[in-house]
């Protein structure tokens, strides 16, 4: 078993930056391909960025690219998403996920065994 645990979150101004960070215990981090999925009211949950387990692989929703970076500290069994210029439509909570399985859809929901509790960010124009 996986325990994920968020931490971050906040209200911003557009354009402010943001660093979350899920800190996870329980097994094996390395071996985890870890995400970030976001769900915004009346939405449907998105992944907004994944990160394999060795990090040879990404993947970066359309909205996202060029403004978030995943990242992942195996030593602190901790995967962080820094977010900048942050934009209203990133209005969302964000939830960590892990994937024990090393060649799943990065970008799947269904491919992921554990879910944090989730962060609310909220960016004000």
């Amino acid at each position: 078993q996986v325990q994920l645990v968020e931490s971050g979150g906040g209200l911003v101004q557009a354009g402010a930056s943001l660093r979350l960070a899920c800190a996870a215990s329980g097994r094996t981090f390395s071996d985890y391909a870890m995400a970030w999925f976001r769900q915004a009211p009346g939405k449907q949950r998105e992944c907004a960025a994944a990160l394999s387990w060795s990090g040879g692989r990404t993947y970066y929703a359309d909205s996202v690219k060029g403004r978030f970076t995943i990242s992942r500290d195996n030593a602190k069994n901790t995967v962080y998403l820094q977010m900048n210029s942050l934009k209203p439509e990133d209005t969302a909570v964000y939830y960590c996920a892990a994937d024990r399985a090393r060649y799943s859809p990065l970008a799947a929901a269904a491919s992921y065994d554990y879910w944090g509790q989730g962060t609310q960010v909220t960016v004000s124009s």
